[in-house]
């Protein structure tokens, strides 16, 4: 027989105590151990990366292969602004020229001479020079803005000839507030004087440039700029023009078209031509001193007779102008008429100019005219008290009077000339809002 396990009674003082023991000695084995546990985790020395030896390495690299190009005498371009008061010589000093050779050649030039007397401020000269200051080249502009006077060294002298401007044309837009008088408008705006006298003759019957103030009025303009070798050198044509006007509210339109076959003009947006097809007078500027009448004292035979005409005054030699397109019909000497003029036009159109000092070159029977072309000058011949022009307008070869007239206008566009119009149209219209964005968004 097995004897029973001897167990130790909870409730047994002995066996209280000893279990007390065992537990506080086991808190302290595992206190121990978990602290040990813990200082060896915190004093665990760190991986160190692997350690790279680095190498400094020199190289000597050898220069790069130069080579100085003997240039000899090859000319320099240098150009110059003239400025007034500016001379030959004082120009050929700023632009390093130090030639007697070429300054004996322009002073003794004929054509250099006259140069010498138009220079005009603003104007660049450009020449060519050798790296001692010899002249190769010289190239000066000359005042009709269209051509050069070119002056170059050959052999052991000089030549100088005139020479044709190859031009590159950029388009300019400009958009603004209208002031009181076209300059005003044109100089804030940077707009040319030439620009502002064509956008006064299309629009100078609608509007008064020069006394109207314009308050809240606004215009957009597109135009060509010439430019000579880089240079800026005068401006082309005006190609659209936009104005607005305050008070009242107005929109003036004019686009300019060009077709394949004829005379290019100026069109409302709708291709309505903004041109007449006659100018209101022969003459700019000039007072009339006699009108139309069916009986006039004449100055000169003293007798009462009618005067199928109208007098401007004007000094001998004044341009006398075709007011249409047509073909001369007479061109002679003609009793009181003096030298007379009859251009016969378009459809039963027909204009006179007596008392002519002179026709112009090329003006015979035959001959074709434009309108606004020089077609003579004022004078005194025939049966005059003085020097003006007698101006006849002839429907169906009778007189009547030009003043009160209502003056046809060109004929608008049709067909297919019609669709091409609206198709440039709507590019230069494009181009003039492009202005009009670019300027309000460089004021915000």
């Amino acid at each position: 027989m097995v004897p029973p396990k001897r167990r130790i009674l909870p409730h047994s003082p002995a066996a209280i105590d000893r279990l007390l023991r065992h537990r506080w000695a086991a808190t302290v084995v595992g206190s121990v151990s978990l602290l040990g546990m813990v200082a060896a985790f915190a004093i665990a020395p760190v991986a160190e990366p692997p350690r790279s030896d680095l190498q400094t390495v020199l190289e000597r690299l050898s220069p790069p292969a130069t080579t100085l190009l003997d240039t000899g005498n090859l000319p320099f371009l240098r150009e110059e602004r003239v400025r007034r008061g500016d001379t030959v010589a004082s120009l050929l000093i700023r632009l390093g020229i130090h030639d007697n050779e070429a300054l004996t050649f322009l002073r003794s030039d004929r054509q250099g001479q006259r140069v010498a007397q138009q220079l005009r401020p603003g104007s660049t000269v450009t020449t060519m020079a050798g790296a001692s200051g010899e002249l190769h080249a010289l190239q000066v502009p000359l005042p009709d803005e269209d051509s050069i006077w070119v002056v170059e060294r050959r052999g052991t002298g000089f030549v100088a000839h005139e020479q044709r401007m190859e031009f590159a044309v950029r388009t300019v837009a400009r958009t603004g507030e209208l002031r009181r008088s076209r300059f005003g408008a044109g100089g804030e705006a940077g707009i040319p004087d030439a620009i502002a006298d064509q956008l006064t003759e299309l629009f100078g019957s609608e509007i008064d440039f020069y006394r109207d103030r314009q308050q809240g009025g606004r215009f957009s303009l597109l135009y060509e700029t010439l430019y000579h070798q880089g240079q800026a050198v005068r401006s082309g044509r005006l190609l659209a023009a936009t104005i607005t006007l305050g008070r009242p509210q107005k929109v003036l339109q004019a686009y300019w078209f060009q077709p394949e076959k004829g005379e290019g003009a100026y069109y409302t947006a709708d291709g309505s031509s903004l041109s007449k097809a006659f100018l209101p007078s022969p003459i700019e500027f000039a007072p009339v001193t006699s009108g139309f009448s069916d009986s006039r004292l004449h100055p000169i035979l003293q007798v009462w007779r009618a005067h199928q005409g109208v007098d401007y005054a004007a000094p001998t030699g004044t341009p006398v102008l075709a007011v249409a397109d047509g073909i001369v019909e007479a061109a002679d000497h003609q009793n009181g008429y003096g030298n007379l003029l009859v251009v016969r036009h378009a459809g039963s159109y027909s204009t006179a100019y007596g008392h002519l000092d002179a026709f112009a070159a090329g003006i015979r029977p035959g001959a074709r005219v434009r309108q606004g072309e020089v077609i003579g000058t004022v004078g005194q011949t025939g049966l005059a008290t003085g020097p003006h022009l007698h101006y006849e307008f002839r429907v169906n070869d009778q007189s009547v009077d030009p003043l009160t007239l209502d003056l046809p206008r060109s004929m608008p566009l049709a067909g297919v000339q019609r669709a091409h119009y609206l198709a440039a149209r709507l590019a230069l219209e494009a181009q003039l809002e492009l202005a009009v964005e670019t300027r309000l968004a460089a004021r915000e």
